[in-house]
């Protein structure tokens, strides 16, 4: 599992497997965010099989999925309400994990600047500078 901690509470990582969530609940995170359509991949696993080994593992679990580059403000809103409303550390998860980096930057849930928003992406590894015009 490659976890890539934003901050003390949030941090992104690749698709995970339902047996990571005892894992993740372990390392004290509390909630655990799905940000990829279900069956978006023919290898990825089942988001029913995530959800219950979450649910198992004593974890929050929410499904905000997004697609095709497409980022509704629906979706942004909805991702911001779980990271400021978690009892605890989020760890949300695409393919990549470069989706969730971009929804928290467009979602903003801590009203961080600009360059604040670019620069803790890039320490988590993610090179969202082409977005600055997005992000202001």
């Amino acid at each position: 599992m490659d976890i890539r901690k934003v901050d003390d509470t949030f941090a992104v990582a690749p698709q995970i497997q339902a047996s990571d969530m005892q894992t993740l609940a372990d390392a004290g995170y509390t909630t655990v965010m799905c940000n990829r359509p279900d069956d978006e991949e023919p290898s990825q696993p089942p988001l029913s099989e995530i959800v219950a080994a979450a649910k198992a593992a004593g974890l929050e679990f929410h499904h905000v999925p997004v697609s095709g580059g497409m980022f509704p403000q629906e979706a942004l809103e909805e991702f911001a309400r779980v990271r400021k409303e978690s009892p605890g550390p989020v760890l949300a998860y695409c393919r990549s994990g470069t989706r969730c980096m971009t929804m928290e930057a467009l979602a903003n849930p801590m009203g961080l600047s600009v360059d604040e928003r670019l620069e803790r992406a890039a320490e988590a590894g993610y090179d969202l500078s082409g977005m600055r015009s997005f992000l202001s």
